[in-house]
C-alpha cells in the first residue's frame, strides 16, 4: 500500500493539472459567488458585476434570467424600459427606479481576447424587491345575532414580504390574547395575525363596534376604512308574538272552513257542478241524434 500510495497521489496532481489547463484553454471563468440584491419598490439599486477593469476591446452583456432570457444590456445600449430609467456604471447597472417586475436572476457576461482566445466570465445576481402592502381588503359584517360565531376577514395580496395584521375596535388595537382586551369586547374572540382573521366565538352586544385591519410589513403599513358592526340579542318576544299571530291564523281559517261546511256551501257547489256536466252530456246526445 505504502508503494502505490504515491503513484496514485501522482496521478491524481496529473488529472487535477490536466483539468486546469483545460479550463483555461477554453478561456471560461467559473461563476463567483451568487449575490443577492434587496432594494425598496421605486427607489434605486445597483446591480454590480464583479469582473476586471473594462478595456476596449472587453464586451459586456447583460441579461435576465427566467422562462425566457431577455437582454438588458447589449451591444453597448440599455434595452427596453431599462433606458428611460437605468445607466452603466462601468460594468454595473443603476436602476433609478426600481418596480416589483424587476426582481428576478441577472447575469453578467463579459467576453475579452486572450493568449489563448476568447476569455469569458461571468457574474450571476439575484434581486428581490420589497413591497409595501396595499389598503387591505376587510370583510366585517354590518350586524350580527348575540351568541353566534361571527368572523371578521382581513386580507392584502402585494405586499412582499407577507404581512402581518392588526384588528382595531373604536381605534384601539386588539391583542391576541384574548384576555388583555377583555376590556374594549368579550373575551371569546381569537385574532390570526398570519391570515389575517378575527373570530368571535360566541359574539355579544359587548363587540358592537368600528371595526378595521391594518396590513405591515417590514416596508411599510396600511388600513383599511373603518366598518361598524351591530350585535343584537335575540328577540324572543317577536318571535312568540309572530307565532301567536300565525296559530290564530290558522284558528280562523279552520273556523271558515267548519263554518261553509255547515252551511252546505261546498255541497251545493258539488251539485250545481254535477248539474252543469248533465246538461252538456243531454246536449251532446240530442246533437248526435240530429245529425245522424
Amino acid at each position: 500500500l505504502s508503494k502505490t500510495g504515491p503513484r496514485r497521489s501522482l496521478l491524481y496532481t496529473h488529472r487535477f493539472t490536466v483539468v486546469n489547463k483545460n479550463h483555461k484553454a477554453y478561456g471560461f471563468s467559473a461563476p463567483k459567488d451568487h449575490q443577492v440584491v434587496t432594494a425598496i419598490e421605486y427607489q434605486e439599486v445597483i446591480l454590480a458585476c464583479k469582473s476586471p477593469k473594462k478595456t476596449i476591446s472587453s464586451r459586456l452583456e447583460w441579461k435576465k434570467l427566467g422562462r425566457s432570457v431577455s437582454f438588458v444590456y447589449y451591444q453597448q445600449a440599455l434595452q427596453g424600459d431599462f433606458k428611460d430609467r437605468a445607466e452603466m456604471i462601468d460594468f454595473s447597472i443603476r436602476i433609478k427606479n426600481v418596480t416589483r417586475t424587476d426582481a428576478g436572476k441577472y447575469r453578467c457576461e463579459v467576453s475579452a481576447p486572450s493568449e489563448q482566445g476568447q476569455n469569458l466570465e461571468e457574474d450571476t445576481v439575484t434581486l428581490e424587491v420589497l413591497v409595501a402592502p396595499a389598503v387591505p381588503t376587510c370583510e366585517v359584517p354590518s350586524s350580527a345575532l348575540s351568541g353566534t360565531v361571527v368572523e371578521l376577514r382581513c386580507q392584502d395580496k402585494e405586499g412582499n414580504p407577507a404581512p402581518e395584521y392588526t384588528w382595531f375596535k373604536d381605534g384601539i388595537p386588539l391583542s391576541e390574547n384574548a384576555k388583555l382586551g377583555s376590556q374594549i369586547t368579550n373575551s371569546s374572540y381569537t385574532v390570526n395575525t398570519k391570515s389575517g382573521t378575527l373570530q368571535f366565538n360566541t359574539v355579544s352586544k359587548l363587540d358592537s363596534g368600528e371595526y378595521s385591519c391594518e396590513a405591515r410589513n417590514s416596508v411599510g403599513h396600511r388600513r383599511c376604512p373603518g366598518k361598524r358592526m351591530q350585535v343584537d340579542d335575540l328577540n324572543v318576544s317577536g318571535i312568540i308574538a309572530a307565532v301567536v299571530v300565525v296559530a290564530l291564523v290558522i284558528s280562523v281559517c279552520g273556523l271558515g272552513v267548519c263554518y261553509a261546511q255547515r252551511k252546505g256551501y261546498f255541497s251545493s257547489k258539488k251539485s250545481s257542478s254535477a248539474s252543469k256536466a248533465t246538461t252538456m252530456s243531454e246536449n251532446v246526445s240530442i246533437l248526435k241524434t240530429y245529425y245522424l
